[in-house]
């Protein structure tokens, strides 16, 4: 069975070019700056909501925040 594996890929580079800390991309999310490291590093996906919170922050669309891989659950 082929399905899509959404997978959440943080906006590093864009956070490093405009010089932003973690602790105010974390106050203009309504997030703890734990939380925005734990996106940073992969260690958790956000919320859907959240996502486009993040999306709109950074001016980028919902489609830039997430890649989509096809998954195969073929077991032969």
């Amino acid at each position: 069975m082929t399905g899509l594996k959404y997978l959440f890929v943080f906006p590093k580079t864009t956070q490093l070019n405009k010089g932003i800390k973690q602790e105010e991309l974390a106050e203009a999310l309504g997030v703890s700056r734990q939380t925005t490291g734990s996106l940073e590093n992969g260690r958790y996906n956000p919320s859907i909501i959240l996502a486009f919170k993040i999306a709109g922050y950074f001016n980028i669309t919902i489609e830039e925040v997430f890649i989509y891989e096809e998954e195969n659950d073929d077991k032969n």
